[in-house]
């Protein structure tokens, strides 16, 4: 796609920050829910949501669609709020994330969900997924591309790096993974528990072309995906440099907001900063 313009931005970032709002909303009715890194990747699935995917909400299962693998599941509630905001089902269902018998399980379900390509929870099984996809599109020659968003820390995991091999292999160019390199993990910081760096070099290694960005500007975020899609011959890889927590002061950058359950006002405290940005968001589109 085209560069954005200044206006598309302006229009993401809005989106972005409603995301933001869904998730704390979400995650305060269930009482229980991951808003740390659903709140870094909001920018992100803005983007993918309303600017790069080929989808049809209205025919979740149109061939030709791209395929989007949530490879971290515990951060669906940023995935749930993009596809209310796209026109999945209606937004008024984000509050039964995580009750009995709704279709916004904790983590996403594939049978549940019209638009959930997969299931996921256990870490480290969205890359084969996706891969395999992506293998199997090649074999049939279909033109739509797989995209898998993971964190950092299910890196990890041994079947990421056999899924990294065998994409490699294939040279599946209609594959891009999206990494939410945040630095964090539900006891820590990455570097401390399990050291990933250097994280590049390492995929690199195994025939991936990588690209990095600030995964909390909508711009650039556009700019790798519209990158990524001018590699052949080789899977691509987007390091997407985010802030856990990102929009709510107290949160960024803190790992026990992983999944850490609000205390009384914190909720509406996120809220109200998460309002701040909406109005000077508008404020400054105003002024173009």
């Amino acid at each position: 796609m085209p560069h954005l313009h200044e206006n598309k931005v302006k229009q993401l970032e809005l989106i972005a920050n409603k995301l933001r709002e869904h998730v704390i909303r979400m995650v305060a009715t269930a009482k229980s829910g991951h808003q740390g890194g659903s709140l870094g990747m909001a920018d992100i699935f803005a983007v993918l949501y309303f600017h790069e995917l080929r989808h049809d909400p209205k025919n979740p299962e149109w061939e030709n669609r791209d395929r989007l693998i949530l490879s971290n599941g515990h951060i669906c509630p940023v995935r749930y709020a993009a596809m209310a905001e796209a026109g999945y089902f209606p937004v008024s269902e984000l509050s039964t994330l995580r009750k009995l018998g709704t279709r916004l399980q904790g983590h996403p379900e594939r049978t549940r969900l019209p638009g959930a390509e997969s299931t996921s929870g256990p870490l480290g099984e969205g890359l084969p997924q996706a891969a395999g996809m992506a293998y199997a599109a090649k074999m049939d020659k279909k033109k739509w591309r797989v995209y898998c968003a993971t964190s950092d820390g299910e890196h990890e995991a041994g079947i990421i790096w056999e899924a990294m091999m065998f994409a490699g292999k294939y040279r599946l160019d209609n594959l891009i993974c999206i990494i939410d390199r945040n630095n964090i993990q539900i006891d820590g910081d990455t570097e401390d528990i399990m050291p990933l760096e250097p994280l590049r070099a390492k995929y690199e290694a195994f025939n991936w072309h990588v690209i990095e960005c600030n995964g909390n500007d909508i711009a650039d975020v556009a700019r790798a995906l519209e990158e990524a899609k001018k590699i052949h011959q080789r899977p691509i890889c987007i390091i997407a440099h985010t802030i856990p927590g990102r929009g709510v002061s107290y949160m960024e950058n803190n790992y026990l907001w992983h999944s850490q359950p609000f205390k009384p006002g914190e909720a509406e405290k996120a809220l109200a900063e998460l309002h701040a940005i909406e109005l000077k968001l508008k404020a400054d589109h105003a002024k173009k």
